[in-house]
């Protein structure tokens, strides 16, 4: 009989992680010694977290704070209708940004710590409150007054909008 910690949609490393392709996913990643990205560094970060929007992954919101990133985004279908896996997409978002990163800032080592919170927003909760809670996250860190002012924070319903105008 198999292990229940094999079925499709867990994985572990040292967290588990249960994933639904058909849920939102809220991931949340920081970086090794909460060491403070710089601005370039951030803008490197969220280029990386949006990078396979419309491929892999369907991002409604991402922003990438001081120290931390945060995401909320539904796994896509390959062309044989599997979904893509979370441990892929983190590794693409969290690997080629700490290279990219590493690159800028002149450093070594490990950027990003290995586990990401993560958890499938469920119908019980609000979807709604989950979005807010991530835009407003530099207002309440005090880093600038509104959500709107921080160049980091990207979200489907306003940047997404403009960039599909800009096609």
């Amino acid at each position: 009989m198999q292990s229940p910690l094999a079925l499709k949609g867990f994985y572990r490393r040292n967290l588990p992680h249960i994933v639904r392709a058909d849920r939102p996913l809220f991931v949340t990643f920081t970086t090794r010694n909460r060491w403070i990205l710089p601005p370039g560094a951030r803008t490197i970060a969220l280029r990386h977290a949006l990078h396979d929007h419309m491929t892999k992954i369907y991002m409604r919101v991402a922003i990438v704070m001081p120290d931390h990133v945060h995401l909320i985004f539904t796994l896509l279908h390959d062309q044989n209708d599997v979904p893509y896996s979370l441990a892929e997409v983190m590794k693409g978002i969290k690997g080629v940004s700490a290279r990219r990163i590493n690159q800028l800032t002149g450093r070594r080592g490990t950027l990003w710590l290995d586990e990401a919170f993560d958890h499938v927003v469920r119908n019980s909760e609000s979807s709604q409150a989950k979005l807010e809670y991530v835009c407003d996250n530099p207002v309440r860190a005090g880093l600038v007054k509104s959500a709107d002012e921080y160049p980091w924070l990207w979200r489907i319903w306003i940047e997404g909008r403009a960039d599909a105008d800009m096609q």
